[in-house]
């Protein structure tokens, strides 16, 4: 968690994209956990008032995630972000190995500003 945060500080957050996707999950564990409070503050100040930008995939993009899903053998939700991230050729920043596979792969956070 520690490297997340130190990545946060360091990055030009207004160049970075975050998929609707992540941010629907992420709303769906905070208010699982019932703390829709804090969802709200992490909505307003951690993206909002960052300047991060929320990246989409219209339905028409859906057949990309079915082929990177095929293609990688990923899950629906790496396939969306792998997919998205392909679309407007982004970079893949995540600990998760299953991008590893692809063809962009990923970068951890803490790799960026060694």
């Amino acid at each position: 968690m520690e490297e997340v945060k130190a990545f946060f500080n360091r990055a030009d957050l207004p160049s970075l994209h975050v998929t609707d996707f992540a941010l629907h999950t992420l709303g769906v564990i905070y208010l699982r956990e019932r703390k829709p409070k804090e969802f709200q503050k992490f909505i307003d100040g951690d993206i909002l008032a960052s300047g991060i930008r929320v990246t989409t995939l219209d339905p028409v993009d859906y057949s990309r995630i079915v082929h990177c899903a095929m293609k990688y053998h990923l899950d629906f939700d790496d396939a969306y972000q792998y997919a998205a991230a392909e679309k407007h050729n982004l970079s893949i920043v995540s600990f998760d190995r299953d991008f590893d596979r692809t063809e962009k792969g990923r970068v951890e956070p803490g790799v960026l500003f060694r």
